[in-house]
């Protein structure tokens, strides 16, 4: 719990020292001082302890202590908790600025109010430190022992940056999840990390009872606007100079120094619901009271302490929920999957006899023919255009994508290959949008992928396509030498290997067959068989068929032996690969496991290699691990490759 900070306290404490406080002090006597404050609940098996804030000038009377309820009295008893004798469990973590902005008295004056802290603050209290510039360091777990402690102040050292936010987080976090924790924050700057103020105001919130105070030295406008968002409204912002830092954590102490433990004896049934509780301790100016409101939990502790779970208020800061931009996302991504789906072109449909009959009257007599009400085809159509105009000015581009296409058996035109690359694209950064959390770098290296795999998959099914012509060349050559030695035509063997033949031999020879058909030469329309599959092998056989038309000969024993030839070479061929198998596995592993756990550290721990990215030094890193590693996988690649 944390109805209050400690630092408002602390101040208002310091200020009634003065001599003419003490006088109008001394003139309410008879007045109730209802300044007490409570900061903390705990449920044990045998009731609560209360921990109470005393202000400086209460000197209470802890013997005739009393606490009711939801309004009814119950034992009690009270200890300080510096002497030692109660069970709370106190942490304090110090989140100091390291930036360069400290540099001079803003330092020495910063180090000075740490130490001093740490020479008045009670025994008991596990002190943490955290310093952040640059980057955010735990320099010191929570512990009693002041002497490492005051090492760690000692040592401190600049940098450049302020990582606010992220310190804080940090130190929220190093408190710990049990007992009477707090954060005391320093800074002199604003933040300059990527961490939102929102995650910060939510991890506060969502702590459990950890009190932020912020000491800002020297600070004004947007920066002391965060500050007072982060500290909340159990937190204090309290702005200072170099001067009174050290006054200021001294006066933080001596609030942990006067506070009080009351042990309240409540029934189990009674502790387990939500409840008000209210502490009154006896003092010579008026009675110390102190109320505040305990919210119900799920269970009760069966020994031991356990902490109250405090029920944040949503905070304005916090903006729009996270699962409403990841449902927005995934919308999107819905929306441009279906849009890829009606830009994909469908197979053409063969027309009724009906229908053909009526196409062929309207072009040759006039009259309109029947359109199919097909709206997405309309829409399709019209991107489809709009593209291939882009690809008529820019016919370099048009004929390395039909080559491609060819190469790979796609019966795409180019300008519909770019419009389903477009939506690919698209449908690519939305996953590495919703997968990367937001994540800038996760966000460009699933653009790239959107950009370089289509690309990719066509080389792929062109490779295999080619690899699969190739292997069924010598039963094709076969084919058609058992053919011409039955007493067909070179045009009727081609005919056959389309009839009988497996693909691609049978789509590419009917190609042919087309062709030759509508007047190119033969040997012409074997030739772009061979270039389209880029076999060297084929363009052996079309040599061998140009030289026999030249000079004669026996054309069905020439294909036998050439056939011959290839099962040899792709015995030995086979044989090679089985023998590199090995070595191309190692180059494959190698070189992408690297880059593949780079990206799922990316997706799943952003955090954990983020400075990789913003870091000079992790940037020098990354370029230098990408060089070798291309180095590496480049020989590996020579290694393994044998031309056969």
């Amino acid at each position: 719990m944390s109805p209050r900070t400690p630092l408002r306290r602390a101040l208002a404490a310091a200020a009634a020292t003065v001599p003419v406080l003490l006088v109008v002090l001394g003139t309410a006597g008879s007045a109730t001082a209802a300044d007490g404050a409570i900061v903390n609940v705990e449920r044990t098996g045998s009731g609560l302890v209360v921990s109470v804030d005393v202000p400086a000038d209460a000197d209470v009377d802890l013997d005739g202590v009393s606490a009711s309820v939801n309004g009814t009295s119950y034992d009690a008893t009270a200890a300080r908790i510096a002497d030692g004798t109660s069970r709370v469990q106190r942490t304090t973590v110090l989140a100091i600025d390291t930036s360069n902005s400290m540099a001079g008295p803003r330092f020495e004056a910063a180090k000075l109010a740490a130490t001093t802290f740490l020479d008045n603050v009670p025994a008991d209290v596990a002190v943490g430190i955290v310093s952040f510039a640059s980057e955010v360091r735990t320099d010191l777990e929570p512990t009693t022992d002041r002497d490492a402690a005051r090492a760690v102040v000692a040592g401190l050292e600049l940098s450049r940056q302020t990582l606010l936010y992220d310190g804080v987080l940090r130190a929220v976090e190093l408190t710990g999840t049990e007992g009477q924790r707090a954060v005391l924050v320093l800074s002199d700057g604003a933040d300059t990390g990527t961490t939102p103020l929102t995650d910060v105001t939510a991890a506060v919130e969502g702590s459990d009872g950890v009190v932020v105070d912020v000491v800002a030295l020297e600070q004004s406008g947007g920066a002391l606007d965060a500050l007072t968002t982060i500290a909340g409204q159990a937190g204090e912002v309290i702005a200072s100079d170099s001067e009174a830092l050290a006054a200021t954590f001294s006066a933080e102490a001596d609030v942990l120094a006067r506070q009080v433990a009351v042990t309240v004896d409540v029934p189990a049934d009674v502790v387990a619901r939500q409840i008000d509780v209210a502490v009154t301790l006896p003092a010579p100016l008026g009675d110390v009271v102190a109320r505040s409101t305990v919210p119900r939990v799920a269970g009760q502790a069966s020994g031991g302490l356990e902490a109250i779970p405090e029920t944040a208020a949503p905070s304005a800061a916090a903006g729009t929920p996270e699962w409403f931009m990841y449902v927005g996302v995934a919308v999107l991504g819905a929306g441009l999957l279906a849009a890829l789906v009606l830009l994909v072109p469908r197979k053409p449909v063969a027309m009724s006899a009906e229908e053909r009959v009526s196409t062929y009257t309207a072009s040759t007599f006039g009259g309109t023919a029947p359109v199919k009400d097909v709206p997405e085809t309309a829409i399709r159509d019209q991107a489809s255009d709009a593209i291939a105009g882009m690809l008529d000015r820019n016919k370099s581009l048009d004929d390395r994508i039909s080559q491609r296409l060819e190469a790979a058996g796609s019966e795409l035109k180019p300008s519909e290959w770019l419009l389903v690359h477009a939506g690919l694209f698209l449908a690519i950064s939305v996953v590495g949008l919703l997968l990367g959390r937001g994540n800038v770098v996760a966000g460009l290296i699933f653009m790239v992928l959107g950009v370089v795999g289509p690309w990719a998959y066509l080389g792929f099914r062109g490779t295999r396509r080619r690899k699969a012509f190739n292997a069924a060349l010598p039963e094709t050559l076969q084919l058609m030498s058992g053919s011409l030695s039955a007493g067909l035509s070179l045009m009727q063997s081609v005919d056959t290997i389309v009839r009988e033949g497996t693909d691609p031999i049978a789509s590419a020879f009917r190609r042919v067959l087309v062709e030759t058909r509508i007047g190119v030469p033969l040997e012409d329309a074997l030739d772009g068989v061979a270039d389209r599959f880029d076999s060297r092998d084929f363009r052996w056989v079309v040599m061998a068929i140009k030289i026999q038309r030249q000079v004669g000969g026996n054309l069905a024993e020439l294909l036998n032996t050439v056939a011959s030839t290839m099962r040899e070479r792709e015995y030995m061929r086979r044989q090679v690969a089985a023998l590199a198998a090995e070595g191309k596995l190692s180059a494959y592993v190698l070189g992408g496991l690297p880059p593949a756990f780079l990206l799922y550290l990316l997706v799943g721990q952003g955090d954990y290699v983020q400075v990789l990215f913003t870091d000079p030094r992790g940037i020098i890193m990354l370029v230098g691990a990408g060089l070798w590693l291309s180095v590496g996988v480049f020989w590996m690649s020579k290694l393994v490759k044998v031309e056969v």
